[in-house]
């Protein structure tokens, strides 16, 4: 029998459950993808390569990602969707135990190719699962809880996983979330009704976008912004190790507080967006430029560095809901496909930024890859000026 969309307001628990359930497993995505960010300095330590080279463990899955969040929905036609879904997740647990079993940084490599499958195509898959489970009164409820997975990633996951990897030693973080993945495969498989697909994916959608000048801006901003905080903040650690004097045990409670910084810029964002989009972008990307230019020059204890720490996280977590909220005011009736579009750019904008970053950082030194990143994301408020508002 198959369940798709419910006939009622009312909504059982066990379909609650089941929202529930693929929030967490955003969470272990967005987790995994990340996890390496607070923890370049101990496996470059512990596999002899230099940070900027450990920076590819971010590059690789987002390239990944990046073409698997459009091509994969593609590629599956009408396979049940809660099969692929528990297929996925199966796959980032196995690449995170082979993360944790890597006796070289080929492997590591490898196993983080696997997660960047996982990445692009649960995404791609999971966006669309909160219309089909729940009624339409209930539909943005469950869409909050479903994305709110990636920023409880932010928040705790990535810290938490920090701190797993600074007590013990960073194969333990990954087997720890490959644990977590386990977990949220038992439970997709228990509470997901069956999901096929209700029409073909189509890729022709999403270079018509490009057409629309709201959604082509805003895409590029989403890949200046994005690429920008990602090559700088990829090497967050040896930053704050090196300019700000932060112990290496400090740097997992302070990314949790760059996550909580991040609640509250999104909730600010969303505020200053319904008023007017292009000014909260605007303002975001040149608050972003002036944090990391700054930041060589005003970060040179651990109070200053952890305060621009904090408003760096408080300005990037406004960016996705800023750019979102454009995005649906500039194609309402394209929402769909420009979101698809603008999702592979943010991926591969992560790719980008973390290795033009492990460039710089090996090239020059990190206060370069700030100085870079500001330059990256001072130009979105320039392209974003010239562009008209929906």
């Amino acid at each position: 029998m198959t369940t798709t969309v419910l006939s009622t307001d009312r909504v059982p628990l066990k379909t609650w459950l089941a929202v529930a359930a693929v929030a967490v497993g955003t969470f272990s995505v967005v987790t995994v993808e990340q996890l390496p960010v607070g923890l370049l300095t101990s496996i470059g330590g512990d596999l002899d390569i230099t940070e900027g080279t450990a920076g590819l463990m971010v590059t690789v899955p987002g390239l990944v990602a990046s073409a698997a969040a459009p091509l994969l929905p593609v590629a599956i036609r009408r396979l049940d969707r809660r099969v692929v879904l528990i297929g996925l997740l199966g796959l980032m647990v196995l690449a995170n135990a082979m993360s944790a079993f890597a006796p070289n940084f080929a492997v590591l490599l490898a196993s983080r190719f696997l997660v960047g499958v996982s990445i692009g195509g649960f995404w791609a898959l999971a966006a669309g699962i909160a219309v089909r489970l729940v009624p339409d009164r209930h539909v943005p409820r469950a869409t909050s809880l479903t994305f709110g997975g990636a920023t409880a990633a932010n928040v705790l996951g990535v810290p938490a996983g920090t701190l797993i990897g600074g007590l013990t030693d960073w194969r333990v973080a990954f087997a720890a979330v490959g644990v977590l993945g386990l977990l949220v495969v038992a439970g997709l498989w228990l509470l997901l009704p069956r999901l096929p697909a209700t029409e073909p994916v189509r890729l022709r959608a999403l270079p018509r976008q490009f057409r629309n000048p709201v959604v082509r801006t805003a895409v590029l901003s989403t890949f200046l912004l994005v690429s920008g905080h990602f090559a700088a903040f990829t090497f967050v650690s040896p930053i704050l190790q090196g300019i700000s004097g932060v112990s290496e045990s400090m740097i997992g409670p302070l990314l949790l507080a760059f996550g909580v910084a991040g609640v509250v810029g999104t909730f600010v964002a969303s505020a200053g967006a319904s008023r007017d989009v292009r000014k909260t972008i605007i303002t975001l990307g040149v608050a972003l430029a002036a944090i990391m230019a700054l930041f060589p020059l005003l970060g040179g204890s651990p109070l200053t560095g952890s305060a621009l720490l904090i408003l760096w996280g408080l300005a990037f977590g406004g960016v996705p809901v800023a750019v979102q909220t454009w995005i649906f005011k500039g194609a309402p009736d394209a929402a769909e496909a420009a979101t698809a579009l603008n999702t592979s750019v943010f991926n591969l904008a992560i790719a980008l930024g973390a290795l033009l970053g492990g460039l710089f950082v090996d090239a020059v030194t990190v206060t370069g890859v700030l100085w870079f990143g500001a330059l990256l994301t001072v130009l979105t408020s320039l392209a974003v000026w010239r562009t008209r508002d929906a």
